[in-house]
Parts: C-alpha cells; structure tokens; sequence
C-alpha cells in the first residue's frame, strides 16, 4: 500500500505540530521517521491512523484521496498504528484483546490466526495468556498481531524498542522485516540512530513541526542525521562516578523477602547510599519492579522491613518520588493538564502565593516541555509527557525512583535530563532508576544492582564493570561471585 500527504497541517492551541507536511511512502519497505521531541513525528502518526484530523491537507492511499476520521476507518481502510503505551485490558487474555473490534464469525477462527501470525513472527504469544502477566514488549507483540488479523497493510510504530530487551528489539527487527518482504509498508517512528541504520529504507527528518529536506535513501551518516534533527550536535561528557559512601544509608534491607503476583525476590541483604544514582540491571521481569514499589512504599515485604533514613518505611512516603513507566495509566491523568497536576501537588511544589498556572509555565521553561500549561498531558508527545513527570518531582525528594527514565527522549533531551538528576544526587539524592540500555546504565550510574533469578548483586561500582561484563551477569554467567 502506498501511502502519500500533501500540505498536511495540525496546530493544538498555539503550538504548531505539523506545517505543509507534503511526504510519500513506498510500499515493501521500512521507513524511519526521526526527530527530536516535540518535532512532530507522533502528531504526523496520528493524523496518519486516523487518531487526529488535520486542520488542512490531504491524505492520498494508492494515490485516492481518503478522509481517515478515527482509527476503526482508518484500520478498514489498512493503516494501523502501535503507539508508544500498548493499549489492552490487563484483565483478558490475547485472545479477548485481539477480538475486540474485529469483525471475524467465531473465536476459532481467531485463535487460528493468532497461531499462524505469532509463528510467523516469531513471537512466543499464546491466545490464553494474560494480558497483565506479559512484558511491554510482548504486548506490543500482541498489538501488531491484532493489526494483521484485522488486515493492515500500514502498520505504524511509534518508539516501539524504548522499554523492551535487547532480545525483544531483535525479533522485532525480523518481524518487521518479515512483514515488509509481503509488501506491506511500516513507519517506524524513533529518535535512535542506530535503528535507523540497522533497520530502515529511508529516513525522514522533522524538526518543529517541519520536514528537514527530503526523504533520504539509506545509508546516511550518523553526523547527517544529527545535524538534520538538531542544526548542531554536542557531546556530552561521561561524568565520573561517585564512589560507594559508607555513611547512613538511604535505604536498607535486612533479611528481606519481597513479592508480587508473580514474582518473589530475596532474601535480601542490602543498603543503599545516599547522594549516588544506582542503576538497576537485568532482563525484563527479573524483580526490578518489584524491588522499587517496595522501596516507594506502596508494597510490603512477607518478611523483614525496608527502611528509608534509618526508618521503617510502612507506607508511600512524600521523599520518595516514583516515576513509572506506564505514564498513561500510572504517571500522569491524561485529561489532566499540566497546571492542574501542579496543583494536585501543590503542597510540595508550589512556593507561598505561587499559582500554580505560574508554576506549571516556570517548569515547562526549565525542562523545554512543549506544552501550554493548559493542555491536557495526553496531547502531548511521549517524550514531552515524560518531560513532565520528571519536572512533577519534588526538589525536597531525597529517593528517587526511575523506571526507564529517558523512554521516548531523543539524545540530547535524555543529556539534559541526567544532568538534572546528576544534581538531585549531588545535592544528597540517592536515585535509582531501572533501564534495558545498558549503554545508559554504564553511562550515568555510580554503582549497579544486578538481578538474576530472584536474587540481586551487592552494589556493584560502576567503574569495576564494563558492558560486557554487565551482559554476561544479566545473563547469569559470574552472578554468583557478586550476588549479595
């Protein structure tokens, strides 16, 4: 299916997200759309799967001019979107969630494609598993089977590696490549170069709202690229680790089970420092998450006790700031605007006589959020929602905890979060954040937690690792020499 746009247009309020948008996209091929935050890739998209309409412009499929109107049209018509939040019931299994909306006689018949499309694939899906048992990146698996049973020959996808293993990116690379040799078409929306690279026919640039030149057959230079997406490029520094402190800790745990539905990790024996950031590494579902919620209070141990600043910690505690990564469901109130959730924390963010309109515009200054403070948080871009959630925390937090905090940021937004966070630590936060890049683990931690098998690694000094190090323990190879 070829899919082509003249002139196409989109402002929300003041902001303008698209301008003269005028694009063609071959069919049998994966083309990159980069850019950074805020450049419009993710309102193109939408306006693409029928999710926005455009203020002007046309949207041409096999050169006919069509009015998309909302996602179902735009699904029959054969274009389907997989955005940057999967979008399911967590109670159904993948059979239920693929049967919603589709128009097929009988759950057989569904069940047989969802056999054929995961085989075909690669993918370790199953129709009777539950949806809230499965990884981000196997509901984002789910989600492109559910488009090809519905027929797409368009298939979309906004930043789909941010927030999956390094295995799970693998297998999509040859999924997609998989799905092109039939000659469908894939848009395949990122920030990462080297996705770009290793994946992708074309690429197309935009830069505020609008396209940098023209589509350009790959292979191009990385340099080519930055400079397209940001005019000038600048390196940025790797910053020397802090070394392990010995003085009180921030958090500690003696002896200390924890568990969810799934999972039960320890027992555990550990203190974590303050004024360092600690990164937390392993393969996805390894007990990460498990380990933050009981350190952010909102989960309690079978056994032992976390303390937080030399006491128990038996409830969520307002120094402890919890960043997930599901922005839409558990971050952020998406028809909220971003004045408003200022105002839900006024206690902690609002200075006397501040209003929080005042606020909210002083923040959106400080983390180049391109928003309005009036705008509801779900009409911004991923990478500007998580902008937001990290201007929401609290200069008096003392614990900081991050999942994927630089998920949908581009290379030189993610640089300026981490030296924001740099800060906080050095002004005595201790931050522990959980990222499947382990480049960006490597980078930005002073020390490392490793989890394997239910157990978790004494605090490992950054400067004692190296990638391939850090790889082989995920893995299980040496975990047993540095676990705690």
């Amino acid at each position: 299916m070829h899919v082509s746009i003249q002139q196409l247009n989109k402002s929300f309020g003041s902001v303008r997200a698209n301008q003269d948008i005028t694009i063609a996209f071959a069919a049998g091929q994966i083309h990159g759309i980069l850019g950074e935050n805020g450049a419009g890739k993710s309102t193109l998209m939408k306006l693409l799967s029928g999710v926005y309409k455009p203020d002007s412009g046309q949207i041409f499929i096999n050169d006919q001019a069509v009015t998309l109107g909302t996602p179902r049209l735009a699904v029959q018509i054969g274009i389907g979107m997989v955005g940057q939040d999967p979008l399911d019931v967590p109670v159904f299994d993948v059979l239920e969630n693929i049967a919603c909306g589709l128009q097929m006689p009988n759950d057989a018949d569904i069940r047989q494609q969802i056999i054929h499309w995961s085989t075909t694939l690669g993918f370790p899906l199953q129709p009777d598993q539950r949806m809230r048992d499965l990884t981000v990146g196997q509901r984002q698996q789910v989600e492109i089977v559910r488009l090809l049973i519905a027929g797409s020959d368009v298939l979309i996808l906004d930043e789909p590696t941010t927030g999956i293993t390094a295995a799970q990116v693998a297998a999509l690379f040859a999924a997609l490549k998989t799905i092109v040799a039939t000659g469908k078409t894939v848009l395949f929306v990122t920030h990462k170069l080297d996705e770009i690279v290793a994946l992708c026919d074309t690429v197309t640039v935009l830069r505020a709202g609008q396209l940098v030149g023209t589509q350009l057959a790959m292979p191009i230079s990385k340099e080519a690229m930055l400079t397209a997406m940001f005019g000038e490029f600048l390196t940025h520094p790797q910053v020397p680790a802090n070394p392990i402190s010995t003085d009180a800790p921030r958090w500690q745990l003696h002896d200390t089970l924890l568990h969810d539905t799934t999972f039960v990790l320890g027992p555990l024996n550990l203190s974590l420092p303050k004024g360092m950031i600690i990164g937390l590494a392993g393969l996805e579902g390894s007990g990460q998450r498990v380990f933050m919620h009981h350190l952010a209070g909102t989960a309690h141990p079978d056994r032992g006790h976390v303390h937080f600043n030399g006491q128990p910690l038996m409830r969520a505690n307002p120094l402890v700031a919890w960043l997930p990564a599901d922005r839409l469901h558990e971050g952020i109130i998406g028809a909220m605007s971003f004045s408003e959730h200022v105002l839900l924390m006024r206690d902690s963010l609002l200075a006397p006589h501040q209003t929080a309109h005042t606020k909210a515009a002083q923040l959106i200054e400080d983390y180049a959020i391109k928003a309005t403070p009036d705008m509801p948080l779900q009409q911004l871009s991923g990478g500007n929602q998580q902008r937001a959630m990290l201007a929401l925390i609290p200069e008096s937090a003392q614990g900081i905890l991050l999942e994927h905090p630089t998920r949908g940021l581009d290379t030189v937004s993610a640089m300026a979060i981490w030296q924001r966070l740099q800060v906080r630590r050095d002004n005595g936060a201790t931050v522990l954040f959980f990222s499947a890049d382990l480049s960006e683990v490597m980078q930005y931690s002073d020390a490392v937690l490793v989890f394997f098998g239910g157990q978790v690694s004494h605090l490992l000094a950054r400067d004692s690792l190296s990638e391939e190090v850090l790889a082989a323990l995920i893995g299980g190879v040496g975990f047993a020499e540095v676990s705690a």
